[in-house]
């Protein structure tokens, strides 16, 4: 009968995490994780091909995490403008709560080796970004911002106001202040506010 495992996939994608957040997706090597879990070099071709397959799990699964909270926002409210400051916030709340899975994500799936990710891994990406986006599009329809500046705002306000009250805290290896959820909100409720 074979042993089971030393360590779940979780653990080793959580080591894979750790070494993203300090030092990059470059940080991000089968040796560098077997070693941060004291793992043989060896076991980690047990649970993925390769680095790419590696690469591309652990930011799947950061950006899945993400997503489900961020459509759990955008959907959770009947009042759209409500469902918009919820989702703004829980960019900042959920960059707060998990930071170096937020550190991650401030790279790209392109800097985590995306062009070499297998059929599947880019399926799951790509479906990903299209449940956000289609669920931003039917916030902006609801809005009434329906043509291409509307839908610059939204995204200004729901995804890129509230990236850049997380990023530069973070690339400066300091906490969020404990106002920035709120003035992430403030700014999306502003800009739709505007006509």
């Amino acid at each position: 009968m074979a042993r089971p495992p030393r360590f779940d996939t979780d653990q080793i994608l959580d080591a894979a995490v750790r070494l993203a957040a300090s030092a990059g997706p470059g940080g991000v090597t089968m040796s560098a994780v077997a070693q941060a879990i004291g793992a043989p070099s060896g076991s980690m071709y047990h649970r993925f091909t390769g680095r790419p397959a590696l690469l591309a799990e652990v930011w799947l699964r950061t950006v899945e995490r993400f997503q489900e909270g961020y459509l759990a926002g955008l959907h959770g409210q009947a009042d759209p403008h409500a469902a918009a400051r919820t989702a703004a916030r829980h960019v900042v709340a959920w960059s707060r709560a998990q930071p170096e899975e937020a550190a991650l994500l401030l790279y790209g799936a392109a800097e985590f080796g995306r062009a070499d990710w297998s059929e599947e891994h880019t399926r799951r990406a790509d479906s990903g970004n299209e449940r956000v986006y289609a669920a931003i599009g039917g916030l902006a329809a609801s809005l009434g911002f329906a043509d291409a500046q509307g839908l610059d705002r939204i995204v200004l306000a729901l995804i890129d106001l509230p990236l850049s009250v997380v990023r530069r805290h973070l690339r400066a290896g300091e906490a969020l202040p404990p106002h920035a959820e709120d003035l992430a909100e403030e700014c999306a409720a502003a800009l739709l506010a505007a006509r």
